[in-house]
């Protein structure tokens, strides 16, 4: 992906364009073997047969956590988002394979250089901000010098063969949505009902009126009432539910005081010593040592002031932070901007985070002179950025780094940046190679600080440890089955939690936090199994397994909670009909103990009714012409049972005209089908193997 991200300014696009065109006839010629992959690697699931093959979802995914780790995103919270993902694409592939659609030459020439072009940021005239297909199309002629099948596969993975899918899968909805019609009748029925108000007078007894304490509802009246609304009822996907007791094994009161002592003991050395990379390398700190500057607006602890006020050679502290305690010590203080804009060209010698080596350093460093003697003699650094850098980061941007405050970049390329004056130019060397960088801006110096911190973890004791794993190992032990389990707790003062809802790809248990290893487990083990202790953070945990709620029409048990209120208003009502009785609405308000009430202006489009809240049946029955000046039935409803007589059904002013409404019927109708994805998931057999792989 770093290949697009370096396609950026004009007149150095050509050598990226060229990999792009190379890429599109690659695909033209080769297209009946676009999807074959190797059948030698874990299978992560199937869809319809169609094997999602786990090395891909891997790089795919490897892909997504880079994207979105700015925002915190971890990556198995990124496995279900793409295992979503994988699985529409297979379901779409599969109707759209069945309808022969197919992307053409043209077609696929408009996708990759019009409107919906994926390279539309990279052949942009900055300036203007139009896109120029032209820049991508004068380079055909030069397909052939193109010969990085890496990069050509890398575009083909990551940018070409989704554009196709999402071209297909536009086909295929349209196709769907089309077909989808509203008849004229339907149109004129609705446009009429829309344009129709009425008035009744009511009176309603609430459900309220009756204590839920008196009506009790039997596992045999839910178990039916699931019956005759499955529907309603389907578990998509089943679950299990364990209850767990946890075994602190955070620090003591004890445990404190030694660590304390130990930091103290640190202290005279820390503040006489005059190097201290070499005591902190010594000693061990929690907390890096930084060796460069930050300003005091930077420094984001709640005892800034108190440490900065101390003095150079000075130290303050301990201190508690966080989970450590902490010694500042101020080693020097000079004038800084608190940000920097820069431009650079990285000549790389080596990855750091895989140890990957580029190029010699001495062939780095001869290059990196060479790029800094042809700058300070005029040559143009923009040109250079493309032909030359490594840093995939900074490259689509001319090499720029705009306004990055202190710290943020590796020590050497910070205190070049932040030491020098603006329109300085030099060649810095960082564990990544050679910077040739020039300052472009700054803002205004204030006093930054070079501080060191001896921080050092409170940590639980071996005895503290100990305690907690061997309580929580005996527990496990003497506890067999659910009632033991319970006993146990009681006997010991542990409050028993519920983690309900498990399902077997879940990372994290309620009220236990990321758990992976105890959800695996609650899916290799049986009903009423106790578990081993789990150790996650300061806690010991020991779990059983109390229900499992398997897919298909829910429990009784876990479904009570949502119908039990239900049949208890169902009952209710047939209590209140009783009381609704008399000749006319005055006779039945009194024999209910109720009053007369009146609504006006209700319209058939809108189910909610002033006062009382959304009553659908009501409202029908407010339209029902056989009841104008006559007594309905009692009506059960959402919040009560209601007996209405209807004053007036009549005509309001039409807000839009029929064609209007009309089109606007046949939007919302055919949103209702847009996605489909969801019916071909119920009909699809697919395999899920995540749970055994992650």
């Amino acid at each position: 992906m770093s290949i697009i991200q370096n396609i950026r300014e004009k007149g150095t696009w050509i050598i990226f364009t060229i990999i792009v065109i190379a890429l599109v006839a690659f695909i033209l010629q080769d297209g009946a073997n676009r999807g074959k992959r190797s059948n030698d690697v874990s299978t992560l699931g199937k869809v319809n047969g169609e094997v999602i093959n786990k090395t891909e979802f891997d790089e795919k995914l490897d892909i997504q956590v880079q994207n979105y780790a700015s925002q915190g995103v971890k990556r198995e919270q990124m496995i279900g988002y793409l295992w979503s993902q994988e699985v529409d694409r297979l379901l779409f592939k599969s109707e759209e394979d069945k309808l022969g659609l197919t992307v053409g030459t043209k077609e696929l020439s408009d996708i990759l250089f019009g409107n919906e072009s994926p390279f539309r940021q990279e052949f942009t005239n900055k300036e203007t901000g139009v896109f120029n297909p032209n820049d991508a199309k004068q380079a055909i002629a030069q397909i052939k010098k193109s010969k990085n099948s890496e990069q050509i596969n890398q575009i083909e993975k990551f940018y070409i063969a989704p554009s196709i899918e999402n071209r297909l899968r536009n086909k295929f909805q349209a196709l769907i949505v089309k077909g989808v019609q509203v008849p004229k009748w339907l149109a004129e029925k609705q446009y009429s009902e829309s344009n129709t108000i009425a008035s009744i007078s009511f009176v309603g007894v609430p459900y309220t009126s009756i204590s839920d304490s008196t009506i009790k509802v039997s596992n045999d009246e839910i178990a039916t009432y699931l019956k005759n609304n499955a529907a309603a009822y389907q578990i998509e996907e089943g679950s299990r539910s364990i209850s767990y007791v946890g075994f602190s094994a955070s620090p003591t009161g004890a445990d404190s005081a030694n660590a304390l002592s130990e930091i103290l003991i640190l202290k005279p050395e820390f503040k006489a010593t005059t190097d201290v990379n070499v005591f902190l390398n010594k000693a061990g700190t929690e907390m890096p040592f930084y060796n460069s500057f930050i300003s005091a607006k930077s420094i984001k602890i709640a005892q800034k002031d108190s440490i900065i006020n101390a003095g150079i050679g000075n130290t303050y502290g301990p201190y508690v932070d966080g989970r450590n305690f902490t010694i500042a010590k101020v080693i020097a203080t000079k004038q800084w901007p608190d940000s920097v804009s820069v431009r650079h060209i990285l000549i790389a010698t080596s990855n750091p985070q895989n140890g990957q080596v580029i190029r010699l350093d001495s062939v780095a460093k001869k290059l990196a002179d060479s790029i800094s003697l042809a700058i300070n003699g005029g040559a143009s650094f923009d040109l250079l950025v493309q032909q030359y850098s490594d840093d995939a980061g900074s490259k689509a941007k001319g090499g720029k780094y705009e306004m990055f405050p202190q710290a943020q970049m590796v020590p050497a390329f910070n205190d070049f940046s932040f030491d020098n004056s603006v329109g300085t130019k030099g060649v810095v060397k960082t564990d990544f190679g050679y910077h040739v960088i020039e300052i472009l801006k700054q803002t205004p110096k204030s006093a930054a600080y070079k501080i060191a911190y001896l921080s050092k973890p409170i940590l639980p004791s071996n005895e503290t440890i100990n305690t907690a794993s061997g309580a929580a190992a005996q527990f496990a032990a003497t506890s067999k089955d659910l009632k033991s389990f319970n006993a146990n707790a009681v006997k010991q003062g542990l409050q028993v939690l519920p983690a309900v809802g498990i399902k077997p790809n879940d990372f994290e248990v309620q009220g236990i936090g990321e758990a992976r290893t105890m959800v695996r487990w609650v899916y290799e083990k049986g009903l009423n199994d106790i578990s081993d202790p789990f150790e996650f953070g300061d806690n010991y945990f020991v779990a059983i397994i109390t229900n499992e709620e398997k897919a298909g029409l829910a429990s009784v048990e876990s479904a009570r909670p949502q119908v039990e209120g239900i049949i208890k208003d169902q009952k209710k009502a047939e209590k209140i009909k009783t009381s609704m009785t008399g000749a006319n609405l005055s006779a039945i308000a009194a024999n209910a103990k109720s009053s007369v009430q009146a609504a006006d202006s209700l319209s058939f489009n809108y189910s909610m009714i002033p006062g009382i809240g959304n009553e659908p049946k009501l409202l029908g029955a407010a339209f029902n012409k056989s009841l104008l000046n006559k007594v309905s039935a009692p009506i059960a409803g959402n919040t009560g049972v209601f007996v209405i007589s209807v004053n007036n059904i009549g005509s309001k002013p039409a807000q839009q005209e029929l064609v209007a409404f009309s089109d606007e019927l046949l939007q919302r109708t055919r949103s209702v089908f847009f996605r489909s994805n969801l019916a071909l998931k119920k009909t699809a057999t697919i395999v899920d193997n995540r749970s055994k792989l992650y």
